[in-house]
């Protein structure tokens, strides 16, 4: 079992004892202590007790898409321009921003999908005609694993709650909060 071997690993990022994570797990502080050391291997129902002990703290541990989204949301319409989605994002300093018509998200828009035009030498182009599929949009209480997950295939994911727009995470955003 490889992760035994990561035992020791997973208890301290949790910053717990060994006596706290057997307590925690209802097993000795001598069986952690043995199974860090790589005396004995423990039995599958001892080795799932402190495994799920474990996960149950870490989830616990882990922040929501509430705790790390930017709640001021700048957006541009399908209907403005090129140029008009450069200057919102130059002023802004941001490099994506979602497409919304009436409230309702329907695309977004890139650094690199206006790059692309711009070096056609296109700034009066309609968004509308060259935006992005609309991003992800989460519920507040998402983990961040899952937004973290998105992101790798995403620039950004929206978060929505009762059919509002509340916030937007970058991978900006999940770096801030992952380097504290």
């Amino acid at each position: 079992m490889d992760e035994l071997g990561e035992l020791k690993k997973l208890r301290k990022k949790l910053g717990l004892t060994q006596g706290e994570l057997a307590r925690r797990a209802n097993v000795s502080q001598s069986l952690v202590a043995k199974i860090e050391s790589g005396k004995i291997d423990p039995s599958y129902t001892n080795a799932k007790k402190i495994f799920e002990t474990l996960s149950l703290l870490n989830k616990k541990n882990e922040l929501s898409a509430s705790d790390i989204m930017y709640k001021k949301i700048i957006f541009v319409s399908s209907r403005e321009t090129l140029k008009q989605a450069i200057l919102t994002m130059r002023k802004n300093n941001i490099s994506q921003m979602p497409v919304l018509d009436d409230s309702k998200v329907v695309g977004y828009i890139s650094e690199s999908v206006l790059l692309d035009k711009l070096l056609e030498g296109d700034t009066q182009t309609i968004i509308g005609d060259v935006m992005e599929t609309s991003p992800p949009i989460l519920p507040p209480a998402t983990s961040q694993g899952i937004v973290a997950n998105l992101l790798k295939h995403f620039p950004f994911v929206l978060i929505e709650d009762k059919g509002r727009l509340v916030g937007i995470i970058t991978k900006a955003d999940l770096l801030k909060v992952a380097y504290k």
